[in-house]
């Protein structure tokens, strides 16, 4: 469907209403029409079907084998243990399990069209939302995960729940068609510790929405907050990103980044991913309304009239960081501006294992593999585990943009409960389980079988493909070095490949184009080096720039460091040209061993 057409069915939508109420009412189909699936977007669910037995059931003549996936929006990644059991139990209207997303919200696979409205309504009277967990809206707004006790972090994650209060759209039509016309707001909106001008800001009258106005935003937008120097947000792969500067143990005021995003797709040069640039710095008090100004200003200057071209990314790179910076600063009379304060980042992993949260408690973050919450044949039960701990200690959960879970609040007479119980469901802190340092971190979007833009397999493929990693890593000596792998079954790259050390992108079933040359830092983009690969010829071709890199590496660099330094500088060269330089400094040191041992 084309920009324009998905334009025109916002406009006429009468505030994302459609017929969704008199479709889902309708029970004698198991599926809803195209133009509706782009409205229930905004209302945080996907129609999909299972693509697993899509040629099959094709074969026999029948439809697709229809369902829907309900998102999660929760600010920060923060759940309480009443409002995860509400999930546990949704399971049994979806999969039997839930997958924690790298935006720090949860997802429901395979929830069938006569489901859809009760799920939704568990999740609101949670206290939670699916509101505005897709679409052309503002995002679940990402934030730090560590349960650090002191004035940053807990000033970050009001940053968080502020923002998702201001950007929720204002349209009754979520009440209406969802709730029976209930008004249940989420949590964050009713906290006393939240801004009360935020707050009041979200009890705008019918009509159009004051910052969205009749057609939303071009395309999604996305934002989250990062503390220096731990960038598990990925803070540079956002639309907007907020960096506070902190001044006597206070926050002062923040950084703010602009223009990142990661969709492509394959063979067209016009798209592309973008790391997001600094913007400015503004006093704490304005940062809510200068995020506001931002996308006021996508929402007026975006791309329209092409969909792939939609996103801010693409808006910076037209009007120039100095020019949309200007059209920002202009929609703020009286609030001063100053120049970006200088960011600095070490990493994207999560601290995982026990530590303390300066409160005298403890918080345990937990290896989830690939963020999929179920119980495992012949391995880890992570739903039993996760629903022990929050029905029989009540401890709340975060999750994390690694798609991890930390168990938050824990008494220190509690450690031992919360080890045996992950003990006896078959979960192993990553430490005790020997992984390496690379699996820790890897990570892969969800893809098939429920996506419907997956060309290849991501999060069953992933897993498989770091059981052929580690071996290699372990052999020349690197388990403990922090190399960012990711894999993403299609190229709109939601598991974030377009920055990793090494990134594969789906083509086609069983290929990849892959990438390298990202950064466990998050700040840098990978580059093109293999256009197509296959699952058997990842590990042989990953082992060889491994290699080169144990060889040539001065001592402690990393391995985004040793790349950044040996690769050609300037333009990014074409792949081709990389894989010769790797096969000369290849022969060039077996030359040099060859004298040595002579």
């Amino acid at each position: 469907m084309s920009k324009a057409s998905v334009e025109e069915i916002k406009l006429a939508s009468a505030g994302l209403r459609g017929q969704l109420a008199e479709q889902f009412a309708d029970t004698s189909t198991p599926n809803i029409p195209e133009d509706s699936n782009i409205l229930l977007k905004h209302h945080g669910s996907y129609q999909q079907d299972d693509r697993d037995v899509r040629a099959e059931r094709n074969k026999q003549k029948l439809d697709k084998a229809w369902s829907f996936m309900i998102r999660s929006k929760m600010p920060g990644g923060r759940i309480t243990a009443r409002q995860w059991m509400i999930h546990d139990d949704l399971c049994s209207k979806a999969m039997g399990n839930m997958r924690l997303t790298n935006r720090q919200g949860i997802q429901l696979h395979g929830v069938l069209k006569g489901g859809l409205k009760e799920v939704i309504q568990h999740v609101c009277h949670s206290g939670l939302s699916t509101m505005g967990a897709c679409g052309d809206v503002v995002r679940n707004t990402m934030g730090p995960a560590a349960p650090i006790k002191d004035k940053v972090h807990a000033d970050t994650q009001r940053l968080t729940e502020e923002i998702s209060q201001r950007f929720l759209w204002r349209s009754s039509a979520y009440a209406d068609i969802w709730l029976d016309g209930e008004k249940v707001e989420p949590n964050w909106i009713k906290d006393p510790e939240v801004n009360p001008a935020v707050r009041e800001a979200t009890k705008a009258p019918e009509g159009d929405d004051p910052i969205y106005g009749k057609v939303y935003l071009p395309r999604k937008f996305k934002i989250g907050v990062a503390i220096q120097p731990c960038n598990d947000v990925d803070v540079y792969s956002q639309d907007v990103g907020f960096v506070p500067h902190v001044v006597d143990g206070d926050v002062e005021g923040y950084t703010i980044t602009v223009g990142g995003g990661f969709g492509m797709s394959h063979g067209q040069l016009s798209t592309r991913p973008f790391l997001a640039q600094p913007l400015l710095y503004v006093k704490r008090a304005h940062v809510v309304d200068v995020c506001e100004a931002i996308v006021t200003s996508q929402r007026d200057h975006g791309n329209r009239t092409e969909r792939k071209n939609a996103r801010l990314k693409y808006t910076v790179q037209s009007m120039g960081l100095d020019g949309f910076r200007a059209e920002v600063v202009s929609r703020l009379p009286g609030i001063e501006t100053f120049p970006p304060k200088e960011l600095k980042f070490d990493t994207v992993e999560d601290t995982l294992g026990w530590h303390e949260q300066g409160d005298g408690r403890l918080y345990c973050s937990v290896y989830v593999s690939m963020g999929r919450i179920a119980d495992r044949e012949g391995g880890p039960q992570y739903r039993s585990a996760f629903a022990e701990i929050a029905t029989k200690l009540d401890l709340p959960f975060i999750v994390t943009p690694n798609t991890n879970l930390i168990i938050a609040d824990i008494d220190p007479a509690q450690k031992d409960a919360v080890n045996e119980i992950l003990a006896r469901h078959g979960i192993v802190h990553a430490d005790e389980a020997g992984f390496t340092r690379a699996r820790k971190v890897a990570h892969a979007c969800v893809a098939l079988p429920t996506c419907g833009l997956a060309l290849s397999e991501s999060e069953r493929a992933l897993p498989g493909l770091m059981d052929k990693i580690d071996p290699v890593l372990k052999e020349l000596g690197l388990e403990d070095e922090p190399i960012l792998f990711r894999m993403t079954g299609c190229p709109n790259g939601c598991g974030r490949p377009y920055n990793a050390d090494f990134g594969f992108v789906g083509r086609a079933p069983n290929k990849w184009a892959m990438f390298v040359g990202g950064s466990i830092r998050g700040n840098r983009l990978a580059g093109l080096e293999y256009k197509s690969v296959t699952g058997e010829d990842i590990p042989g071709k990953v082992r060889e720039i491994l290699e080169a890199f144990k060889a040539e590496r001065q001592p402690g660099e990393i391995f985004a460091d040793w790349f950044g330094r040996t690769r050609v500088k300037g333009e990014e060269p074409a792949p081709e040209q990389f894989h010769i330089e790797l096969a000369e400094r290849a022969a060039k040191l077996a030359g040099q061993k060859a004298d040595e041992a002579g």
